[in-house]
């Protein structure tokens, strides 16, 4: 029998891949929702830092779905160490324009025209998310920020979200950063959840899965919150990992040692 049988689920529990109405609106996403929108406004530059597995993308995911989608237009890319030609060549992939060119000065051209056209012509206003920016290689941050200048950097044609783990904020205080990180007019920072917040965080996630009562006893779920450090994407591969472990020993009730089995599973 499969625990999701087991337990009575009815999909998949503690699944990344959540519907936009299903995600879980904490303090934390709401603040990055906030940031976003002030960014979208002044057309600037906003940081969104934290751990691995701490939400940011979930929070970034979210909060660009509330945006109109006849109005705004989302340009997501994931960084890499790769050079400034690599994100120029993302961000076009991004607008639909495939090329070959490799002159820093023709991408340039190309990013701007299709970012006047969108603008201008289709009413359309832009967002650059760029995910993982932690990645980004330092000589990368010095020249990113030209991409924001329009018309004698007039016009906040395109605003950006950078977001990364808590080594981005770091490498944005080099010099050759400054002339981006002083574009930078918000920052939000996820940290890790307390007890409480992974409590209400782990009931919900079973409550999108089709169940009403958690399996997960006091100490199961205070063993989750410790052995996650309060981050929630380990949370889920321990509260997976613990119903798994529950459902083959047949209990109904998730303990503290199920979730230290799954734990020695993900170790």
């Amino acid at each position: 029998m499969s625990y999701r049988l087991f337990f009575g689920l009815t999909r998949e529990p503690f699944r990344a891949d959540l519907e936009l109405d299903e995600i879980l609106q904490i303090n934390d996403l709401l603040a990055v929702n906030q940031r976003l929108e002030y960014v979208m406004r002044t057309g600037a530059i906003g940081l969104v830092t934290g751990e691995v597995g701490a939400g940011k993308s979930t929070s970034l995911r979210w909060a660009a779905g509330q945006l109109h989608p006849s109005r705004h237009r989302v340009l997501w890319i994931t960084a890499t160490s790769g050079s400034i030609l690599e994100i120029y060549r993302q961000i076009l992939a991004e607008l639909a324009i495939n090329t070959a060119a490799s002159s820093r000065a023709v991408l340039t051209r190309m990013i701007r025209q299709q970012v006047v056209n969108l603008t201008m012509t289709k009413k359309q206003q832009l967002l650059l998310i760029i995910d993982e920016a932690s990645l980004l290689r330092l000589d990368v941050f010095a020249e990113l920020h030209t991409l924001t200048q329009f018309q004698g950097d007039s016009k906040p044609w395109l605003p950006i979200i950078l977001a990364g783990q808590n080594n981005l904020a770091d490498n944005l205080l080099y010099r050759t950063a400054i002339p981006l990180s002083s574009r930078i007019v918000a920052r939000s920072h996820l940290k890790a959840v307390d007890r409480e917040k992974m409590e209400q965080y782990l009931l919900h996630h079973l409550t999108v899965a089709g169940l009403k009562n958690s399996p997960f006893d006091d100490q199961a779920i205070t063993a989750i919150h410790q052995g996650s450090g309060g981050l929630f994407r380990k949370a889920n591969h321990l509260a997976r990992g613990a119903l798994i472990a529950a459902a083959v020993e047949k209990s109904q009730t998730v303990t503290a040692d199920h979730v230290r089995k799954a734990d020695s599973e993900l170790l």
